[in-house]
């Protein structure tokens, strides 16, 4: 009896950890890839931004060009285009310094040009430095993140995204935890804090987040014929990449009006028709 009670116990015991085993695999085998709402081509559409006067996260571009060693002058606006306000897409991975300098100089101005209705600005969160965090997977996390603001509460999306892009981690350390995460986007005001916890917690869209990156890097993006993303931070006006300085709003507020106008121009000058030459009877 007592050889049976042990044989009996050892195959309910093995047979446990076996369906225990089998759960676990099929559990992350079939879970599926889940998607986050409220984004389109991989990307949040702002269109209200509110900044507090004197935000020393976002200097003005008065003082970031007093800095760079420029005289700074007022820029205009930049020209709506026949078909509507200028395009600019943001690419940004949240451990690049590069997309940090871009986001505190140019924060302001965008703003500005949102609520004029002049431009939409889309962010792109994208996971290209994914292996500069001592293995903790930041920006890949991040972009996750990012992803659960959009879904649950997209109001909000952008004072996140600019508290990830302004108050950093130094790139190669292991930055924020997945509960640090979720206190930032609780911090900022979160419609639904509970929801979008647990989303940044269970990193519920991070295999969106490598699926974009990826989709990223094939092209072509959003608005235009061929670009690629080439690096971790990378601005695109109507289809045109932004090769010029990351900290100077001037030269950034240069190239979108000149695009802009290129556009405007190019979408309504009308298109030259051969004068006809009057033809003579000859007399006779």
């Amino acid at each position: 009896m007592r050889r049976i009670i042990i044989g009996v116990v050892a195959i309910v015991a093995v047979g446990s950890i076996g369906t225990a085993v089998a759960y676990t695999v099929g559990s992350s085998i079939s879970k599926p890839e889940l998607s986050p709402l409220g984004m389109d081509a991989d990307g949040v559409t702002v269109s209200d931004v509110t900044l507090a006067p004197g935000d020393g996260a976002t200097p003005t571009p008065e003082a970031t060009a007093s800095e760079a060693g420029n005289t700074a002058t007022p820029t205009p606006d930049p020209t709506e285009t026949a078909s509507g306000p200028t395009e600019i897409h943001v690419y940004v991975d949240y451990l690049s310094a590069a997309a940090s300098e871009f986001e505190r100089a140019n924060a302001r101005q965008l703003a500005t040009w949102i609520e004029q209705g002049a431009v939409t600005v889309t962010y792109h969160p994208v996971a290209m430095l994914t292996a500069s965090s001592n293995g903790t997977k930041y920006s890949l996390r991040a972009a996750s993140a990012a992803a659960c603001v959009a879904t649950y509460s997209q109001d909000q999306f952008y004072d996140y995204n600019h508290e990830l892009l302004t108050d950093q981690p130094e790139i190669d350390t292991d930055g924020r935890t997945d509960m640090q995460l979720a206190d930032l986007a609780v911090a900022v005001g979160v419609e639904n804090p509970k929801q979008v916890r647990e989303c940044i917690e269970q990193q519920d869209f991070v295999k969106w987040a490598k699926g974009a990156t990826t989709r990223a890097l094939e092209g072509p993006l959003p608005g235009s014929k061929d670009l690629k993303l080439t690096n971790e931070a990378l601005v695109v006006v109507e289809g045109k990449a932004y090769v010029g300085a990351m900290g100077d709003p001037a030269e950034f507020s240069q190239f979108v009006l000149t695009t802009a106008s290129d556009q405007y121009f190019g979408a309504t000058q009308p298109t030259p028709t051969p004068t006809p030459v009057p033809t003579t009877t000859p007399t006779s």
